[in-house]
């Protein structure tokens, strides 16, 4: 049997509570000094933050989103970001997207969609559509869990998303649409909000056509902050899989935007794997980093450097051993509160499987997990079963141990790479 350290965590289940709906379109602008240092690109952060604060909550009592988890189907549900969460207490976090028909159609039902533990503060609401008036109900639902931001999808390449013309990075290809779905949005929270894109899709792939989308979504809504995905999407039927290998990085743009656009802000994302590859994006001057697969696949590698190497904040030493105490805790509160036995053992102890990473007993481990998701009720039963496969000096190692891997050479000489710079054709760009 494994013992743990004594160490609780209040985890309850969450009670939304319910806010006045505000209808007046909420507007969010950062304006961000390129700083290499992590005190000072905090702080100039908040400096130079400009919030239109009537009834604005959530986001300004946290720490900017200089690192971000980004939205994964199937992967960032409430069991991952728990996790995260208990790992790195500054990143935000990011739902799988959810479609704005399920918000509405799933009305009596939305603690299952929407509900999560007040601990995974800071985090942002992903929603996908193409019907406004789902958008408009969808968003005026998801006020009462007090997200701190509600983000847009038009970047997924799915065909489930994109392939029927309904919404995802096909909506791209649509940016006044984009730009009305924004304002509705903006009209329907009391916090800022924000579109998640690509750089192109398919042939439409230069930069003064992002420049396009990105003028006309910003000039048509509230929108100031745009996460952008530095490849383009491919919508000839290949796999997500293949679309986020295929298409080539093309840092240059994300960084043009900053030159070209420099009242907004803009968020990088797409082949970033570590901490180290992010600091070098902040360095070159880029406002926040979103990861992605890394955070998932390595977590405690990951997510285990972010308050300290991104956000300055001294290490909290906490160990595996402690977050699987705590864990336990959320999982043996979950198990099975939907009925039908779900979420089962299998569901709530899938984020783990990742958290030995390349460590002595981590396949053994593996081996006992999918072994123990046979027959174990409860959490506390699987550790016993499982963790025996993890030697102590892993379970007690402090967190953000050693020095962080990735490329610090990522984004060298990418200022020599822009295009030309942006000229918006006002008339045209927004009447179009």
């Amino acid at each position: 049997m494994v013992k743990f350290s004594a160490y609780s965590l209040m985890i309850s289940s969450f009670t939304p509570f319910h806010s006045i709906i505000l209808k007046n379109p909420r507007r969010f602008s950062r304006n961000i000094p390129f700083n290499h240092s992590t005190k000072s690109r905090v702080t100039s952060y908040y400096q130079n933050v400009q919030l239109h604060t009537e009834g604005v909550m959530g986001a300004s009592r946290y720490l900017p989103p200089l690192f971000s988890v980004a939205p994964m189907m199937e992967w960032t549900d409430n069991h991952y970001r728990t996790l995260a969460r208990l790992i790195s207490k500054h990143a935000w976090l990011y739902t799988e997207m959810l479609a704005a028909e399920t918000i509405v159609y799933q009305q009596g039902n939305l603690d299952k969609f929407l509900g999560y533990s007040p601990e995974q503060h800071p985090i942002v609401l992903q929603i996908g559509g193409s019907k406004l008036e789902n958008l408009a109900k969808a968003t005026e639902l998801a006020n009462a869990y007090n997200y701190d931001e509600i983000n847009f999808n038009c970047g997924c390449p799915s065909p489930k998303v994109a392939g029927h013309g309904c919404f995802g990075v096909r909506l791209m290809l649509d940016p006044k649409f984009v730009g009305e779905a924004m304002s509705v949005i903006a009209a329907n929270t009391n916090v800022p909000v924000s579109v998640k894109c690509r750089i192109g899709v398919d042939d439409h792939d230069s930069y003064n056509e992002l420049c396009d989308f990105i003028y006309k979504v910003s000039s048509l809504s509230p929108t100031r902050h745009f996460i952008i995905h530095s490849r383009k999407a491919l919508l000839n039927g290949i796999s997500p899989a293949d679309n986020r290998r295929i298409p080539p990085l093309k840092y240059e743009f994300y960084y043009a935007l900053l030159r070209d656009f420099p009242d907004l802000t803009f968020t990088i994302n797409g082949g970033i794997n570590s901490v180290v590859e992010a600091n070098a994006a902040l360095r070159e001057g880029a406002h926040g980093v979103m990861v992605g697969r890394a955070a998932y696949h390595y977590p405690w590698q990951t997510l285990g450097h972010v308050d300290t190497a991104i956000y300055g904040a001294p290490s909290s030493g906490i160990t595996r051993r402690e977050i699987l105490q705590r864990y336990q805790e959320y999982g043996d509160s979950v198990l099975g509160k939907d009925g039908n036995n779900r979420p089962n053992i299998r569901e709530v102890a899938k984020p783990l499987l990742n958290l030995f990473y390349s460590e002595p007993g981590n396949g053994l481990w593996k081996r006992k997990a999918d072994s123990a998701f046979m027959h174990c009720k409860t959490m506390k039963s699987f550790f016993e079963e499982t963790l025996v496969a993890i030697p102590d000096s892993v379970l007690d190692a402090p967190i953000a141990g050693g020095v962080p891997s990735g490329r610090e050479d990522l984004f060298a000489n990418v200022h020599d790479l822009l295009p030309p710079q942006y000229h918006a054709r006002e008339e045209e760009a927004l009447y179009a």
